[in-house]
């Protein structure tokens, strides 16, 4: 493969006039090879199917590839998983999935919870598996979640309804030895895994003093006006904690960083979080003003599709039944995903 890439850039340079003064410097482990020149330079390298040379400033660009530099939703069917997290190949279309996590134990005991760690009740655990079934004909590709376990443990436990059937797994980049020890060495299992990011950023806006009192009982302390006023306003935060434009401005940004990049490249994302991070987020997708953002409600367990194309957001609304086939025909590229996995199962 790599010396079939090698000919084919060895004749385009010839094709151009260049044939003299060459030296060649070939690494087998990352299947990539140099070639140097007076005043030119190619890279090559040999990554799976694709083989290409890349082009700076006055180089020549030379690409063989045995399939379409595009990709799309339907690809992603019989393709396997590429973990790499650097700048995917552009594609055409992609999708985004959005679910605010399942009710949390402090949620069914009206405490303020903010970014303390909860987990999922019974019942957050039954809507999280509700939601997987909802979105078990969408393309995921990869998983961003918050650092808080009621989300983490909603993306898992919709996953497990996927008809994809691949296994979810949190990358863990906090030290090198954390890289160490968790690396799998099974080429043919990394195939069926799609990588969890957990981030942050994509925490639930900080109560401050509030997080652990009962909801009722600090309106009674404090005044239904002052409370509703600290959940409810963009720009007044409760005491020692964040307001939604506070918490918008981290959540924001790290979508614009790590999570656009992989939906413009034509990967397929689900992000399990929050209320607060998740509105953030919808405020920036729908460009909502800071006045109509304060009113959306997002349920829990709910899962909301978002189609993104030519870098635009188009919102789809909530997936219904799996049974519904429908529903997944919002694009062709999404119907014929489906009918991939149809086939597969029959």
């Amino acid at each position: 493969m790599a010396a079939t890439a090698f000919n084919g850039c060895i004749s385009t340079i010839k094709s151009h006039g260049h044939k003299s003064n060459f030296a060649l410097d070939l690494e087998y482990g990352n299947s990539s090879l140099r070639l140097t020149s007076k005043g030119f330079k190619i890279n090559l390298e040999v990554s799976g199917k694709d083989r290409y040379c890349s082009r700076k400033r006055g180089f020549y660009v030379i690409q063989a590839s045995s399939s379409s530099s595009q990709t799309t939703v339907l690809d992603q069917v019989s393709s396997p998983l590429n973990n790499k997290v650097d700048t995917p190949k552009k594609s055409s279309e992609a999708a985004l999935i959005l679910i605010r996590h399942g009710e949390s134990l402090w949620n069914e005991k009206n405490l303020f919870t903010g970014c303390v760690d909860v987990p999922l009740t019974k019942k957050g655990v039954e809507e999280a598996v509700e939601a997987g079934k909802r979105i078990s004909n969408i393309p995921v590709d990869m998983i961003y979640t918050s650092a808080l376990i009621r989300a983490q443990m909603t993306a898992m436990l919709a996953m497990t309804q996927h008809r994809r059937k691949k296994v979810p797994i949190v990358l863990h980049n906090e030290s090198e030895q954390a890289k160490s020890w968790s690396q799998i060495f099974s080429e043919e299992t990394k195939k069926q895994c799609i990588p969890v990011v957990t981030a942050w950023q994509l925490n639930e806006r900080m109560y401050g003093e509030l997080q652990g009192l009962n909801k009722q009982e600090t309106a009674d302390k404090y005044g239904k006006e002052q409370v509703h006023e600290w959940r409810r306003s963009f720009d007044i935060p409760p005491p020692n904690g964040e307001s939604l434009e506070m918490c918008a401005e981290r959540a924001v940004a790290y979508f614009k960083e790590h999570i656009e990049p992989q939906l413009q490249g034509g990967k397929n994302v689900m992000i399990a979080a929050h209320g607060n991070s998740l509105r953030s987020i919808i405020m920036y997708l729908d460009k909502l003003t800071s006045q109509e953002v304060i009113s959306l409600e997002l349920s829990t367990g709910i899962p909301m599709l978002y189609i993104v194309k030519e870098e635009k957001y188009i919102r789809r609304g909530s997936p219904a039944a799996p049974s519904e086939a429908s529903v997944y025909a919002y694009t062709k590229n999404l119907a014929r995903y489906r009918q991939k996995l149809d086939e597969m199962v029959h």
